[in-house]
């Protein structure tokens, strides 16, 4: 159980910094509040499907865990924000 938890958190850690540093222009926000959301999502999403699966299948817990990661991760991006897309959304009243 402890290694798991350790496992969920360095999942956490890998897709929060993974999309810190691979993709900066869509985590407008603070980067500790996507790095943060990464490894909650991991924890809860592993102690779930951990809880869920009877810690049977260890194996598809961190998957489970990476998925929900990077799904919570995914909200947190705004690809709206990026510069010279062209791709502004105007609002009219």
């Amino acid at each position: 159980m402890v290694l798991e938890t350790i496992a969920f958190v360095l999942i956490g850690l890998a897709v929060g910094v993974g999309a810190v540093t691979l993709l900066p222009a869509y985590f407008p926000a603070a980067r500790s509040l996507t790095v943060v959301t990464a490894v909650i999502a991991a924890l809860l999403g592993g102690g779930i499907s951990g809880y869920a699966l009877d810690d049977h299948l260890p194996a598809l817990a961190l998957l489970f865990s990476a998925v929900s990661a990077v799904l919570l991760v995914s909200v947190l991006a705004r690809p709206d924000l990026l510069a010279g897309t062209g791709r502004h959304r105007h609002r009219h009243a």
